[in-house]
């Protein structure tokens, strides 16, 4: 008879599935305190170094967002494993810094299909689309198959034919049939991003079962390349497939009718949305977000908010992503008080401390001009993430206040938060709207090098802008030359204004062309041509350039003003002003704009000569 086998020691036994038990806990919780508190416990009953357990503590740093935490973890486990370097490979590239993510990723003994795609994740995530696609190639050389989720990220990455054709090909050679969903809906965006919605509709038609996501991408696809009507169809038969839509769905039809200018659909997709709404027996926080969002991002203020309040009334109780979207509303569309009625009610949920609610607020008043409430909200704010700080930096740059913008970036700096790319994005722009050229020029060229962000062409759009309202034109154009991108045409249309302003006549006509090029059917280069041929007298030119924009079918964009009174937004096109004391408005507004210059505000070049123009009304608005 065999003897009895050694009952299990509880000394190792117990403290490691203890261990696991208080780190599923610490997941469900989400708190970086008691993940210290757990970590604690694993060095202090030596299970610091047991694989296992730390990759598992390494997973929930990853989640927590602490980078430093998960360095630090890492560095403590002997035995590490694949799991352990891909979990530190992600927490990296969720940390936005590609330069170390490449770097953990050239150190890994070993790599699975998990880091490939982190690695490529972490550079489509920060724009360096290219790169991304070098490291997919790079991956196919070696023969690794991928997955769905690989060909999902390098569908992302897509931004021209030849590349979705190969993308689609390598899809189907690595047998994976579009019928599937998750390859199908990739490869349906991908194909709608860029144009081909033909192509979108066949991997549409081959999916034996469309969700959701399939649907809405669909939808979207119509949309966004100008076929309404095939828009509007798809969305009926998502409806007769006994589908319901979801925020994404009636966001992109609102879309659509916006795009067309058909109010009455518009309106009449509304009212199914908030029926849908009131008929529901339930609601919860999830669905009031939903709702919320979609009548927020559609400019529907008003309707946002008596959903709100329905919904209080029906004790659903708003959670942070329901104020960020009133919020932004708010802030954009000029409705202060409601703002500020907001704000109250946050007060009384106490729910000022949420990082999200606060740069929420902070947007909210920078937007209205508030600069005083925006910065007593943000050195209230107990905890600040980058978000936060991106915020700040920005509403100051966009409310003239260069040197407080960059006072605070240099705060970021030293609180220990790497900026990242809107970080800077928002330094140039304060050094832009106060002219600070040469302090923009150093934070320009030393992106790289001292920050590992390399830049965008959004970067090198704000030093355009910068150059162009200080009137250095010729540097503008070096910029231009000089930087590893073609000009597009919001580029070239930021240097055009300024060199209406600052430059000579036979300059605009040459940055005007190349932007007809670039963007035909845009009517900035052809009102700003026509615009300075008037006030030289050269009607023969004037009267050519509007008969090219008729022959080419360009629309003159109609711009309009708009003023928030009380509960009421009030909108006004240029024409439209003259009809209600235009000339005392204008003789204002000459005054204001001579008062700012005398402050320093505004590019330079206004309020000199302001008395030869003043006849010149609809180029003062």
């Amino acid at each position: 008879m065999s003897s009895p086998s050694p009952a299990p020691n509880p000394k190792h036994l117990y403290p490691s599935s203890s261990s696991s038990l208080l780190i599923d806990r610490c997941l469900s919780f989400s708190s970086l305190q008691s993940t210290h508190a757990v970590h604690a416990r694993l060095l202090k009953l030596g299970l610091h170094r047991n694989t296992f357990l730390c990759n598992r503590l390494l997973h929930l740093y990853s989640r927590l967002a602490s980078l430093p935490s998960v360095l630090r973890a890492f560095s403590d486990i002997s035995a590490k494993n694949i799991y352990t370097w891909n979990i530190l490979l992600s927490a990296v590239s969720k940390a936005g810094r590609p330069p170390d993510a490449r770097k953990v990723f050239d150190e890994m003994p070993a790599r699975d299909t998990v880091s490939w795609n982190s690695m490529m994740s972490c550079y489509a995530g920060n724009g360096l689309f290219d790169v991304a696609f070098a490291v997919f190639y790079a991956m196919r050389e070696l023969g690794l198959r991928g997955n769905a989720y690989t060909i999902s990220i390098s569908a992302s990455c897509v931004f021209s034919q030849p590349q979705a054709k190969q993308i689609h090909g390598n899809a189907i050679r690595c047998g994976f049939d579009s019928s599937s969903v998750v390859v199908g809906n990739s490869l349906i965006n991908m194909y709608g991003k860029i144009g081909l919605v033909d192509c979108a509709y066949c991997v549409f038609r081959r999916l034996e079962s469309p969700d959701a996501i399939s649907w809405n991408s669909m939808i979207s696809a119509f949309g966004d390349s100008g076929h309404g009507s095939s828009s509007f169809e798809c969305f009926r038969s998502m409806l007769a497939s006994g589908l319901s839509p979801d925020e994404f769905s009636i966001s992109a039809i609102i879309s659509v009718c916006a795009d067309l200018k058909d109010l009455v659909k518009g309106e009449q997709v509304l009212d199914d949305s908030i029926r849908l709404f009131r008929e529901m027996e339930r609601w919860d926080s999830a669905t009031l977000n939903s709702v919320v969002s979609v009548y927020a991002k559609s400019g529907l203020v008003h309707e946002a908010l008596n959903l709100f309040v329905m919904a209080v009334g029906r004790n659903v109780r708003p959670t942070e992503f329901t104020f960020a979207s009133i919020l932004g509303s708010n802030s954009c569309f000029g409705l202060p008080e409601q703002g500020r009625q907001i704000h109250c009610f946050v007060h009384k949920l106490g729910m000022e401390a949420d990082v999200i609610i606060s740069t929420a607020l902070v947007d909210m008043y920078m937007k209205l001009g508030s600069e005083e409430s925006a910065t007593n909200i943000f050195s209230s704010m107990i905890f600040k993430d980058l978000i936060s700080w991106n915020t700040m930096i920005i509403g100051l740059a966009q409310n003239g206040q260069g040197e407080e913008g960059l006072r605070k970036f240099q705060e970021l700096l030293e609180s220990g938060i790497k900026p990242d790319r809107i970080t800077l994005l928002g330094v140039l722009l304060a050094c832009s709207h106060r002219g600070m050229v040469s302090e923009g020029k150093k934070i320009l060229y030393s992106m790289e090098e001292k920050h590992g962000i390399k830049c965008g062409i959004e970067h090198y759009s704000c030093a355009v802008e910068m150059m162009g309202r200080s009137g250095r034109l010729e540097e503008a154009i070096k910029i231009i030359e000089t930087m590893p991108f073609k000009p597009n045409a919001s580029m070239l249309g930021l240097l055009l204004e300024a060199s209406s302003i600052h430059g000579s006549l036979s300059f605009t006509e040459k940055i005007a062309e190349k932007m007809m090029e670039l963007e035909p059917q845009c009517s900035l280069p052809y009102n700003t041509l026509g615009r300075m041929y008037g006030r030289r007298g050269m009607w023969e030119s004037m009267a050519w350039i509007w008969r090219i924009m008729e022959e080419r079918g360009v629309k003159r964009v109609s711009e309009c003003s708009w003023i928030g009174i009380k509960n009421q937004i009030f909108t006004f096109s240029d024409d439209e002003v003259l009809h209600h004391g235009g000339e005392v408005m204008y003789s204002i507004l000459g005054l204001l704009i001579w008062e700012l210059a005398k402050e320093g505000y505004g590019p330079r070049g206004y309020g000199e000569g302001f008395e030869e123009d003043e006849d010149e009304e609809d180029d003062h608005v």
